[in-house]
């Protein structure tokens, strides 16, 4: 069906079922209620309670999340974030009464098994949601199979192939675009689980639901993208981590964000009345600078152009967000590869008074002399010496061999003890080797991924990852494999060579804006510059999208 239909035929929300009402209203309000899996349990209640909401929406899914998910299936545990699970309990009755729907990745590596265990949940609270996963993301199988095709899977960081560098994946996921999403609820589903979406598909999916957004609609593809990007770290919108922290009141109970997206894509960013935390120009223009490269934001949907935003303080904790250009998505998706590295082991040393940087040479001399073959016998030795009095010395070793990299190697420096630098003490104790993974982005053509949207057990929908690119634009990605047909399916029932630094060790930083001074009149947001955070920035020109 065109995209079209879905806002002006089966998208119309169904009508509040404690108001009775049916009347849409002039936006879509978005809440956010998690950053990351671990994020605050309570913020699902918070977000439903503390005001009007049309759809609850959160992040469980970064690059380490996948990792861990994926080693939790080879234990025996779930595959999806089990706390989502907790805030389901807290909202889902409410959620059902007041035609709230739920958008969330917290399907991870199972969004089937966490569809079922939400459908559990509901049966138990004595409501009957309609709920969809979606499918599509996961690549693990298909990859011998792309593999002999002769698709290269090359470290976007590096230019390595994956042959090359000669590992087996323990995930392998595509990153979806918002028209998934935007099927699942068009289809009538009150709870939407996906597994790896970009972050901001959870907000671009129910605006193409909404307003019915074509492929061609670029300019308010690319303003749902930028307003995700905004809420998807939750209370990085409203003060959270903010360089200027002593401007956010009650920060300690900060509100999560809220996006009022409009029809044309723009938004206002908000947060409910009576919490904690702050949204101006600049906690906004703070989070629009996390996690990006270039001014040309990669999407599945679309590529925004973060140098065209427009911030405007609208009143108390309301920034609107207009003015966004788009241009022709990429014509690839971005896939996030996870392996394990080997293992790893670190010790902390506190050096204090003077000649720091002596003492840690000292202390690195002491501790290589007690290893067999020394700092060369490791497949990766990572030394990091920090603060000044007291400084703190870490050292990392990595190895394919779990006994060198064990109690061998911490007994070696608990050794060095009485024959090191003056005042030497550790603030470790000696530890065994621990595995680690390594993350490695690449990218696949978008015409090879399809997705479906599954209700009880059947497809009700199988089509491409992403609405359909637009026409072609000068600025834009050329376009590259046609995506697949969109195809209506029948309504289901109602009722090893030397190792990669390993994700733990690549630092989190986040690029913040200079403050300005408020109120702010509309002005253009800084052309953004290159950021590293949870993820590494592609080589690629543009970012792309986590």
């Amino acid at each position: 069906m065109p995209n079209s239909e879905l806002a002006r035929g089966e998208s119309t929300p169904r009508t509040n079922r404690a108001s009775g009402s049916s009347i849409e209203p002039p936006v879509l309000r978005i809440a956010n209620c998690s950053g990351f899996y671990g994020d605050r349990v309570a913020a699902a209640r918070e977000m439903v309670d503390g005001g009007p909401i049309d759809v609850l929406t959160g992040d469980w899914l970064a690059e380490l999340t996948m990792l861990l998910l994926g080693k939790a299936v080879l234990s025996g545990r779930p595959g999806y974030a089990r706390t989502f699970l907790t805030q389901m309990e807290q909202v889902l009755p409410t959620c059902t009464e007041r035609g709230i729907r739920i958008v969330s990745n917290a399907g991870g590596l199972d969004p089937a098994g966490c569809a079922a265990a939400v459908a559990e949940l509901a049966r138990r609270a004595g409501v009957s949601p309609v709920i969809a996963h979606v499918t599509g993301d996961d690549l693990l199988p298909r990859l011998p199979g792309l593999l002999k095709d002769g698709h290269r899977f090359a470290n976007s960081d590096t230019g390595e192939t994956l042959a090359e560098a000669d590992v087996t994946p323990l995930t392998a996921h595509a990153y979806l675009g918002g028209l998934p999403i935007a099927k699942a609820l068009a289809a009538g589903a009150d709870v939407v689980i996906t597994g790896r979406v970009t972050d901001a598909a959870l907000v671009v999916g129910p605006g193409l639901w909404r307003f019915g957004w074509e492929g061609d609609d670029l300019d308010a593809l690319a303003g749902a993208v930028v307003a995700g990007h905004v809420i998807e770290c939750g209370c990085q919108a409203t003060g959270g981590n903010f360089s200027f922290f002593h401007e956010v009141p009650d920060l300690a109970h900060a509100g999560f964000p809220i996006a009022e997206l409009a029809a044309d894509g723009s938004a206002v960013i908000t947060k409910h009345p009576g919490t904690g935390g702050l949204v101006s120009v600049g906690t906004v223009t703070a989070q629009l600078l996390y996690e990006i490269g270039s001014a040309r934001y990669l999407n599945p949907d679309v590529t925004a152009r973060f140098d065209t935003i427009a911030l405007e303080q609208a009143g108390p904790d309301r920034v609107r967000v207009s003015g966004v250009r788009g241009e022709s998505p990429p014509a690839d998706l971005k896939v996030a590869l996870n392996y394990a590295g080997g293992y790893r082991n670190s010790m902390i040393l506190a050096l204090e008074g003077l000649d720091i940087a002596a003492k840690a040479e000292l202390a690195e001399q002491a501790i290589w002399a007690r290893v067999d073959g020394g700092k060369d016998s490791f497949d990766l030795v990572d030394v990091d010496l920090v603060g000044a009095d007291p400084a703190l010395l870490r050292i990392s070793v990595l190895d394919r061999d779990k006994a060198k990299v064990g109690r061998a190697f911490s007994a070696a420096v608990v050794e060095t003890g009485l024959a090191s630098y003056p005042g030497f003490y550790a603030l470790t104790p000696p530890g065994d080797a621990s595995t680690y993974g390594v993350y490695w982005p690449t990218a696949v053509p978008a015409g090879l991924v399809s997705t479906q949207v599954v209700i009880d057990g059947e497809p009700v929908w199988a089509g491409p990852a992403r609405v359909g690119p637009g026409p072609a634009d000068p600025g834009g990605q050329p376009p590259g494999t046609p995506d697949p047909p969109s195809i209506p399916l029948r309504r289901g029932r109602r009722p090893l060579r030397r190792p990669r630094r390993p994700l733990h060790m690549r630092r989190r930083c986040a690029s913040r804006s200079a403050r300005s001074p408020e109120p702010v009149p509309a002005t253009r947001a800084a052309t953004p510059t290159s950021a590293s955070g949870c993820a590494p920035t592609p080589s690629t020109p543009g970012s792309s999208a986590t």
